[in-house]
């Protein structure tokens, strides 16, 4: 999965605003709790309704490949016990335009357990979904930060 967004604000504000906890936790959905565990590691906590499933996972987050106000690389995974598993990687870049940022991603994620067994379309869609939930909610939180 890939996509862009133009957030209408400064790369740095906008580089600022992805490396801080506050804003990712209230950027996606279903998280609890999003806690720095060392420079570029967090931890995470969150509940989830994947079609008939609901789960609760915890997850970490660690950063890599870090050009600072520019790009970085997301590796991701959340346990849910019995319920299943997601991990993942995520490029992520920001671009300077004329009236802002243009933040680019690159997505690549698994799911295991009882998560996939509810059926790839699902999974997909409600990826497609989480990720444009987390996009929409963070440049909310960009450009309410920013006034």
């Amino acid at each position: 999965m890939a996509g862009s967004r133009e957030i209408e604000a400064d790369p740095d504000f906008v580089w600022a605003r992805l490396n801080d906890p506050e804003v990712l936790r209230q950027s996606i959905a279903g998280c609890e709790s999003m806690r720095v565990e060392s420079e570029g590691e967090f931890v995470a906590s969150l509940k989830l309704k994947l079609g008939p499933v609901s789960a609760a996972f915890d997850g970490r987050i660690s950063l890599s490949d870090i050009v600072a106000n520019r790009s970085y690389t997301i590796t991701f995974e959340g346990l849910g016990g019995v319920t299943g598993f997601g991990r993942g990687v995520a490029d992520v870049s920001l671009e300077p335009k004329e009236y802002g940022t243009l933040l680019v991603y690159a997505v690549e994620a698994e799911v295991g357990g009882k998560v996939a067994r509810i059926g790839r379309p699902l999974v997909r869609r409600v990826a497609h979904r989480m990720i444009n939930e987390f996009f929409t909610r963070f440049e909310e939180a960009v450009l309410a930060a920013r006034t």
